[in-house]
C-alpha cells in the first residue's frame, strides 16, 4: 500500500503521524512510504532519519495525498479537503461531532475516515485517545499554573502556596484519564484538588489512589456550583467518546468566579464542557470572560509534541500495519478499530456523529 505522512499545518503543530521507526516498521512489511519534507523536523525527526528508515521524501502536500492511506496527528485543515480523495484511507484524530463543516467534507469527499479517538479495544477503552488524554491531563496543571500568573492575567495565585500561605484550590470536573492526571500534577504542586465524577465507582477508585490528598465530589448541577465558586483553577475533563461535550459549567458560574481565576477546558476538541469555551491557539491560548482567564486550545498535546509523538504513534502503529497489511474492510473487522470508522464513501457510520450533527447513520456492517 502506498501511505502519506504529511506535515501537520494546525496551528502549532509539530507532531507528525509517523516517526522514522513507525515508518520503518511499514516499509519491512512491504509498503511504500511517503514523508512530506521536514513532517518531523521540528521535533528531530529529520528528513535524513525518515529516508534511512525507508521513506520517500516529497515536497508538497499534493504529492502526499495522492496516497491510498493517509496517516497524520489532527483532523484535515481547510486547505487539505481538496485534496482528500474517494476510496482514500484517512487515519487520524477528527472530532466530528462539534465539527459539521469537516464532517460535510469528508462526506463529500467520499474517503474511508477512521478516528483515533473512537478505536476502542476489548474492554471498551479508548487506546489511541489514552496516550493524548494523558498528556493533555498533566499539561492542563502547566498551563493553569502558568495563566494564574499575574503577567499572564491571572489572579497570582501559587499552586501550591509557600509556609504560611495556604495553596490554590483546583477543581477537576471529570475522572477518567484527562481528569486522573491533571488531578495527579495538581497534587503533586501541592495544591488543595477536588475531583468530581458521577461516577462512584471512579470516585471510590480514585480516593484509594490518591488518599486524603485528594478530595473526590459527587457530580451535580449544585455540587459544581457550589465547589466553582471558591476554585482558582477549574479543569474541564468530561468525555463522552464520539459525543459533543454536555456544557456543565454554565456562564452564571463563570461569574461567581474571583476575577484572575482561570479555567482550562480539555474537552474544547469535542466542543468544551464550559459555556463560555471557543477554540483557541497555541499562538493566542487564551481569552478572558468575566474576568476570567480562558485557555481552551485545542492541539494541547502538541505542546509537548516530542513526548507526544512517541506516546501516539506507540499506540496507533499496530493498528496502522493491520489496515495496511489487510486491507481496510478487513481490517475494519476487528471489532475495536472497526469503531473508529467514523464516515465510510459518503456515509455517517458513528451513531453519536449522525445524532449530534443530523445526518442518516449507517451501520458499519452496511459498508463492509
Amino acid at each position: 500500500m502506498k501511505i502519506g505522512i504529511p506535515k501537520e499545518i494546525k496551528d502549532h503543530e509539530y507532531r507528525v503521524g509517523a516517526p522514522p521507526g513507525m515508518v520503518r516498521a511499514l516499509v519491512e512489511a512491504g509498503h511504500r512510504v511517503l514523508v512530506q519534507n521536514s513532517a518531523g523536523a521540528k521535533i528531530g525527526f529529520t528528513d535524513e532519519l525518515y529516508k534511512l528508515s525507508g521513506a520517500e521524501m516529497v515536497n508538497s502536500a499534493e504529492e502526499i495525498y495522492a496516497s491510498e492511506m493517509i496517516i497524520k496527528v489532527k483532523e484535515p485543515q481547510e486547505s487539505e479537503y481538496p485534496l482528500l480523495k474517494e476510496g482514500q484511507i484517512l487515519f487520524c484524530y477528527l472530532h466530528l461531532a462539534p465539527d459539521p463543516t469537516q464532517t460535510q467534507h469528508l462526506i463529500d469527499s467520499k474517503v474511508i475516515a477512521i478516528a483515533y479517538e473512537t478505536v476502542t479495544d476489548g474492554n471498551g477503552g479508548l487506546p489511541l485517545l489514552v496516550p493524548m488524554s494523558e498528556i493533555a491531563g498533566r499539561i492542563s496543571i502547566q498551563v493553569g499554573a502558568t495563566c494564574l500568573q499575574m503577567n499572564n492575567g491571572g489572579k497570582g495565585s501559587l499552586l501550591g502556596g509557600v509556609p504560611g500561605v495556604l495553596p490554590a484550590n483546583v477543581l477537576v470536573i471529570g475522572g477518567g484519564v484527562v481528569g486522573t492526571e491533571a488531578a495527579r500534577m495538581a497534587v503533586g504542586l501541592g495544591a488543595n484538588v477536588i475531583i468530581i465524577d458521577k461516577d462512584l465507582r471512579r470516585l471510590r477508585a480514585l480516593d484509594a489512589l490518591f488518599g486524603p490528598s485528594l478530595k473526590t465530589l459527587y457530580s451535580s448541577s449544585t455540587s459544581i456550583e457550589e465547589a466553582i465558586a471558591t476554585a482558582d483553577l477549574v479543569v474541564g475533563a468530561v468525555l463522552i467518546p464520539g459525543k459533543t461535550a454536555p456544557k456543565l459549567v454554565t456562564r452564571e458560574m463563570i461569574k461567581s468566579m474571583a476575577p484572575g481565576s482561570v479555567v482550562v477546558d480539555v474537552a474544547i476538541d469535542q466542543g468544551g464542557c464550559f459555556e463560555t469555551a471557543r477554540p483557541t491557539t497555541h499562538t493566542e491560548p487564551t481569552y478572558v470572560v468575566d474576568g476570567v482567564v480562558h485557555y481552551c486550545v485545542t492541539n494541547m498535546p502538541g505542546a509537548c509534541a516530542l513526548t507526544a509523538t512517541k506516546a501516539l504513534t506507540n499506540a496507533t502503529m499496530d493498528y496502522a500495519l493491520m489496515i495496511a497489511n489487510q486491507g481496510w474492510k478487513k481490517a475494519l473487522r476487528h471489532k475495536g478499530l472497526s469503531q473508529g470508522l467514523n464516515v465510510c464513501l459518503g456515509k455517517v457510520t458513528n451513531l453519536s456523529v449522525a445524532e449530534d450533527l443530523g445526518h442518516h447513520y449507517v451501520p458499519i456492517e452496511e459498508v463492509l
